[in-house]
């Protein structure tokens, strides 16, 4: 028997604010989670799905600025190693157009995983499961001590 079967089960007002924070965050982004994590302090379920819902949403953030980053590191240097050197009625390199469409690729996976992840989660969640997303549940288990 792990610890997290020898803990209570969940009130079915823990199971839907849990419920909520993985679905809010389809929506409201990290600001749902926050505020679920915030207000429900008392029951340790409602602070382990809030806390995987949010650290998800720092590392989106986090994902998205990096690609961001990258994506303009990569206008800004085809434009400046072009200037002066190719005439002006000249198209765009082609590489410019594939790294757009790899950097959307990558956003829309993202965005798509976020909305897959919080559905997913949030059902795991309003059954009362103790579900751990997969790259941050770990860190939320410690950091709730469950």
């Amino acid at each position: 028997m792990s610890e997290a079967d020898s803990l209570a089960a969940p009130t079915q007002d823990e199971r839907t604010m849990a419920m909520l924070a993985h679905v809010l965050q389809i929506f409201t982004w990290w600001i749902g989670p926050v505020v679920i994590f915030v207000v429900k302090q008392d029951s340790k379920f409602v602070r382990f799905h809030a806390l995987q819902a949010l650290l998800w949403q720092v590392g989106l953030i986090v994902f998205w600025m990096i690609g961001m980053a990258v994506w303009f590191a990569a206008i800004f240097s085809t434009i400046f190693s072009a200037a002066g050197r190719t005439p002006p009625n000249q198209a765009p390199p082609v590489a410019m157009f594939v790294g757009f469409g790899l950097i959307w690729l990558l956003f829309m996976a993202g965005y798509l995983s976020n909305i897959v992840f919080g559905i997913v989660f949030g059902i795991k969640a309003g059954r009362g499961e103790w579900a751990c997303y997969p790259l941050v549940g770990r860190w939320a288990r410690h950091i709730v001590k469950v």
